[in-house]
């Protein structure tokens, strides 16, 4: 295993390398491979945690690995909510954890009134 990455694998045998690629997690740069997902190029990288739930403040990183639970949701390129399992890395990309939704009766750029 070279870093978090499998290199070679008990069944699959030697898996393929492909070509380097940077992303930037949380104003870090970090080096992965094209086609993985973000999710797999972060735990490779030593990145467990993702954001932190809205509600309790605990911390949440991958779960499912297939897009079915949300846990993984970050913002990638200014876009919130992005699943970090099935979107793949490409140059340059810039994620960030902390993802803070609007609330269900909150609409974009609408500040919250609390009574």
């Amino acid at each position: 295993m070279s870093g978090g990455r499998i290199e070679q694998h008990p069944v699959l045998g030697d898996l393929p390398s492909a070509k380097p690629v940077r992303i930037q997690f949380d104003g870090q740069a970090f080096a992965c491979r094209e086609g993985e997902s973000v999710a797999a190029a972060l735990l490779a990288n030593g990145i467990r945690r993702l954001r932190v739930h809205e509600e309790q403040g605990t911390p949440r990183g991958i779960f499912c690995n297939i897009g079915h639970c949300m846990e993984c949701r970050v913002t990638v390129d200014g876009l919130p909510g992005i699943r970090a399992c099935l979107t793949p890395v490409r140059e340059g990309i810039v994620v960030l954890s902390g993802v803070r939704l609007p609330t269900p009766f909150q609409h974009a750029g609408q500040k919250e009134e609390h009574s």
